[in-house]
């Protein structure tokens, strides 16, 4: 699994420390990596996230080189996600699933500036995991969201979360997630 932080941290944060460990403890091989506007020392992403993106793709090419065999996921928190899923959009062959985690729908306030365009190309499953306070997008405007997406999804909702899913919530994850990623679960 390749898991992206969002625009607002990097992969010491503490939600991307407690994900990786739960994944870990269960069996998966988990990359926490920092974004390039991150490497790059700049304090948020800016620009269109092509640069991110492709870094997401070169990560996902070591990872394979590592492990020919292995299927790769894409995870992130907010912005790591989004631009992992519009990777996964480009080229659908890059992942076997995704996992969002509070997918950032749209600026807070700003529900006309929907950030969906790429979902209907979207042929992977997805998992969102999202919370019931987050100014990014409401619970039922991410049902919504959801419904353009042709593959397989589900939705984990986390009672009381803002944008960030609550490290200790991520225990749950490496359980409820593989089925999500099923055609039977």
């Amino acid at each position: 699994m390749l898991l992206s932080h969002g625009a607002g941290g990097d992969c010491r944060s503490p939600l991307m420390g407690a994900v990786a460990n739960a994944f870990c403890e269960s069996g998966y091989a988990v990359l926490r990596w920092d974004l390039p506007f991150r490497q790059r020392g700049r304090g948020s992403p800016g620009g269109s996230g092509e640069r991110d993106r492709e870094g997401i793709r070169e990560a996902v090419q070591a990872l394979r080189e590592q492990a020919p065999k292995v299927p790769v996921y894409l995870a992130g928190q907010s912005y790591g996600g989004r631009q992992s899923s519009i990777v996964a959009a480009e080229q659908a062959e890059i992942a076997v699933g995704l996992l969002l985690l509070s997918y950032p729908l749209h600026p807070p306030g700003k529900p006309a500036q929907a950030r969906t365009d790429h979902f209907p190309s979207l042929r992977v499953p997805a998992a969102f995991v999202h919370g019931t306070r987050d100014p990014f997008g409401s619970i039922e405007e991410l049902q919504e969201a959801i419904k353009l997406i042709p593959a397989k999804t589900a939705l984990k909702i986390v009672k009381g979360a803002g944008h960030g899913v609550p490290p200790k919530s991520a225990a749950e994850l490496p359980e409820w997630f593989p089925a999500c990623m099923r055609d039977d679960g």
